[in-house]
């Protein structure tokens, strides 16, 4: 009997072992490759004070800055500190502006993705991407408060404004 038991125990010990010791199973998971398209018009080089004042002026009324206003306007920009404080104050002085060609807001109500597309282009010189097209469209949509110079004035003080 005695004999039989460790025969038992022999095997019991064999059954635990093979069942605790097997090779756990590695799960592979496949991936699809994804292509990430960059952006097809990378702006790096910064707009000179210059630069940005005759542009600026330039999108917004559509005419050449004279030299006493550039003379006028850039000698504020270099003697003031904070550049993005001057560089904002200067977009809402010319969209202020009686000239200012800007669409008027029943134009930009009426046919949203036309206003923003038209928009972009203008100001960053490129096609919008999805999601600026999305975004955009969405806020004129839902938001009666959204003016034409509200969209030119968040466009303009961008940091892709201030480059090419």
């Amino acid at each position: 009997m005695k004999n039989y038991k460790i025969k038992i125990l022999i095997v019991a010990i064999a059954l635990v072992n093979a069942i605790a010791c097997t090779k756990e199973k590695k799960a592979v998971y496949e991936v699809n490759e994804v292509t990430i398209k960059g952006d097809n018009n990378p702006k790096v080089r910064a707009k000179t004070t210059l630069e940005f004042i005759s542009i600026a002026y330039q999108d917004i009324l559509g005419a050449t800055v004279s030299t006493a206003q550039l003379s006028s306007l850039s000698i504020a920009y270099t003697a003031f500190g904070d550049k993005k404080l001057i560089e904002d104050m200067i977009i809402k002085n010319l969209l202020n502006e009686p000239g200012a060609i800007i669409p008027t807001k029943a134009s930009m109500t009426a046919d949203p993705a036309k206003f923003v597309d038209e928009t972009i282009k203008k100001i960053f010189n490129r096609n919008p991407n999805e999601y600026e097209k999305y975004y955009f469209t969405n806020l004129i949509t839902t938001n009666t408060n959204v003016t034409p110079e509200a969209i030119y004035y968040a466009l303009m003080t961008s940091e892709e404004y201030r480059y090419y």
